[in-house]
């Protein structure tokens, strides 16, 4: 993530310089993009920095959800990104700019190989992770945008025709925007508390009571996730009055982590009626 950013960063000056002196929107919009990728990429490299120290008295859960927030924030980003280059893309067709194929085609080839690179990092990284998710997609619409300036270029290199720059911008943000908006939901689930959507709440109940002998009624149950990859599961169990706490809770945790990876399980057993059920009804 580090070594990405560092790329990116790199490039992102000489493409601002290009895209000026070429008059080219793909340029521009592929550098601020890249603008966006740069801080990006660097705080999701604090996020992972951040997330290795251990938890508090303030903060029991640690800073793991640090990361989230980052790729939430990097999701508005590339939304807004896009909704700027549509905006500029517009003008451009309306008004007619003078465009230097040439300069495109180098500044976009060197674009496209650093973003290769960049991209080649982080395939080595945890893909279901938001933040390379989140920074793996800022670098493919940079690649996208690259391949995008490099035809532009080409396009006006061999026939003059400027319109294939804007053109060519606005089907590269149409791909970023669709990405973004992913990043955007998946993040914004998890921020909510949203239980993950592999794991299907209602069936918890029912199939505790049918394979952990034992176990009459199952409610409160709450699932969420802290990050993408950490899971964490609360409910309580009404068991049989004979049946011990202790080997119930831990029947209870080996099937929750068997049948929905749920790891990570606080189990409040009960007999009779629920604690927080209400008092008239505890009394009866």
């Amino acid at each position: 993530m580090g070594l990405a950013a560092f790329l990116t960063g790199a490039f992102m000056f000489a493409e601002v310089a290009g895209g000026i002196a070429a008059g080219s929107l793909a340029l521009l919009a592929d550098a601020g993009h890249m603008l966006t990728d740069f801080a990006s990429l660097a705080l999701a490299w604090f996020g992972f920095r951040l997330a290795r120290r251990p938890a508090d008295w303030k903060r029991t859960y640690g800073f793991d959800r640090f990361q989230v927030l980052v790729a939430f924030a990097n999701g508005l980003a590339l939304l807004a990104i896009a909704a700027w280059i549509f905006y500029e893309a517009i003008e451009r067709l309306t008004t007619a700019q003078e465009v230097s194929g040439g300069i495109m085609v180098v500044i976009a080839v060197l674009g496209l190989l650093v973003n290769m690179a960049a991209f080649a990092l982080l395939q080595g990284a945890d893909r279901e992770n938001l933040n390379v998710r989140g920074a793996a997609i800022h670098v493919l619409g940079d690649l996208l945008g690259s391949v995008a300036a490099l035809v532009a270029g080409a396009v006006i290199l061999f026939t003059g025709w400027t319109p294939i720059d804007p053109l060519l911008s606005i089907l590269v943000a149409a791909i970023i925007v669709r990405s973004g908006w992913r990043v955007v939901v998946d993040a914004g689930h998890i921020l909510l508390e949203g239980a993950p959507e592999e794991v299907d709440t209602r069936a918890i109940g029912p199939d505790l009571i049918a394979n952990v002998k034992g176990v009459e009624e199952v409610h409160h149950v709450h699932v969420w996730s802290i990050t993408q990859s950490r899971r964490m599961v609360t409910l309580h169990a009404l068991i049989c009055e004979t049946e011990d706490s202790d080997r119930m809770v831990r029947n209870i945790k080996a099937r929750l982590k068997e049948r929905f990876g749920l790891d990570h399980a606080t189990v409040e057993t009960e007999r009779g009626t629920c604690a927080d059920a209400p008092a008239a009804k505890r009394k009866a």
